[in-house]
């Protein structure tokens, strides 16, 4: 068998992780299996991306001569339909087949739809790929009212930016705030404040029953009873790992494909990154994960033993006039100090510490400050020979800088 490392996904992670390939080994035979039309491209820049033009060839990760220029055969519009782990073999969405020496599974997740009755009526939509924002951009033209169903980072993104083309705008989380996984409630208060004064109107511990609509989508109803017209919706609702192309093989998958420090599966000469992966029992659906991860994959690939160490997943918008950023644990509970201050312009400070190390960390306003906090929590930076309840938090972001040289 050749020495051949077949890569299947065409994101941040998998192209990571040939970078890494490459640093080690300039000749080993790498194929890359993307199921999209494209060439891999930038995901973050999608909702971000709603008010330009987006062109393929202005948000790519990389120039479609790097492929060439480092031996790498892509395929692109192919899809992986299932992998035969003892002839170390994987079926090709155009009947071919394909064997490997080792393999990464770096094939990422699709956008959970939500169970509501009439989902999938013309009219809805989800924003995971270049062809799905040339949709809702162009379905967005004909439209004026919009249902933005989930409170999350790719909602409010969406929201935003169809806030500014015009639209009147509907959110409705099911939670009691916004953000409920990264901010508290003070901090999701003022984002709130933020996003009404762009003629967004925000249904907070709202579940949408059912989508109305004969053809196509006309309103919606609530679980309290409540039917509101609209003319399209966007839902962003959570990710589902890539995992059913899987099925009768031996790799171990919970949420996603379980994987160890080293990102090996429970099939040898099999990893996972990125997405798909299910790291301490955790999908992290975020981009600095998943190039960490597709890193230490690319490198244990070729033989440099590489351990994945814990990135702190951290969250950032900027939008409503508004930057914020938040990261680590923002459970109270989790804390045995915590420092607030609230500032001018709508700022916000939180830091939550743990037995002298900062554990989580919301900020509104400066943003600037995110790195050194990034810094304390990876590092695990001693703040014990500091007076914590009688310090500023700017104060500490110094003594954090200091120590961190």
């Amino acid at each position: 068998m050749n020495e051949k490392i077949l890569v299947i996904g065409s994101g941040i992670s998998a192209i990571t992780a040939i970078k890494s390939i490459r640093e080690v080994d300039k000749n080993i035979e790498i194929h890359l299996i993307g199921d999209e039309e494209f060439y891999p491209y930038n995901r973050v820049r999608l909702s971000k991306g709603l008010l330009s033009t987006l062109e393929e060839d202005k948000i790519l990760l990389q120039k479609k001569d790097w492929y060439d220029l480092n031996n790498i055969k892509f395929y692109k519009n192919i899809g992986a339909i299932s992998i035969n782990t003892d002839k170390k073999e994987v079926e090709l969405s155009d009947k071919n087949k394909i064997t490997y020496k080792k393999l990464l599974l770096a094939n990422g997740a699709s956008n959970a739809a939500p169970p509501i009755l009439g989902i999938d009526k013309k009219g809805v939509f989800s924003l995971r790929t270049l062809k799905n924002a040339w949709e809702i951009k162009n379905e967005a033209k004909e439209n004026n009212n919009i249902l933005i169903i989930g409170g999350g980072i790719q909602g409010l993104e969406t929201a935003w930016i169809l806030s500014q083309l015009g639209k009147k705008v509907f959110l409705a989380e099911i939670f009691s705030r916004l953000m409920p996984k990264q901010l508290d409630k003070k901090s999701s208060e003022i984002l709130k404040n933020a996003l009404e004064l762009y003629n967004i109107e925000i249904m907070l511990d709202t579940q949408i029953k059912e989508l109305i609509g004969d053809n196509k989508i006309s309103g919606f109803i609530t679980t309290k009873g409540e039917v509101v017209d609209c003319d399209m919706v966007v839902y962003s609702t959570g990710i589902k790992p890539n995992i059913n192309i899987l099925e009768n093989t031996q790799i171990k998958t919970n949420k996603g494909i379980v994987v160890n420090e080293k990102m090996e599966t429970s099939v040898v000469d099999i990893y996972a990154s990125g997405d798909i992966a299910e790291f301490n029992d955790e999908v992290y659906g975020l981009w600095n994960v998943a190039i960490g991860q597709g890193k230490t994959a690319g490198y244990n690939i070729v033989g440099k033993n590489s351990i994945y160490e814990h990135i702190v997943p951290v969250t950032t918008l900027n939008a409503f006039n508004l930057s914020l950023f938040s990261m680590g644990e923002i459970d109270e509970d989790k804390a045995t100090d915590i420092l607030v201050e609230e500032l001018e312009n709508s700022g916000y400070q939180k830091v939550l510490i743990n037995s002298n190390k900062i554990i989580g960390a919301i900020v509104i306003g400066d943003i600037r400050k995110s790195p050194a906090l990034k810094i304390a929590m990876e590092k695990e930076i001693d703040l014990s020979d500091v007076d914590i309840k009688n310090v500023s938090i700017d104060e500490i972001i110094n003594i954090i800088r200091e120590k961190a040289k």
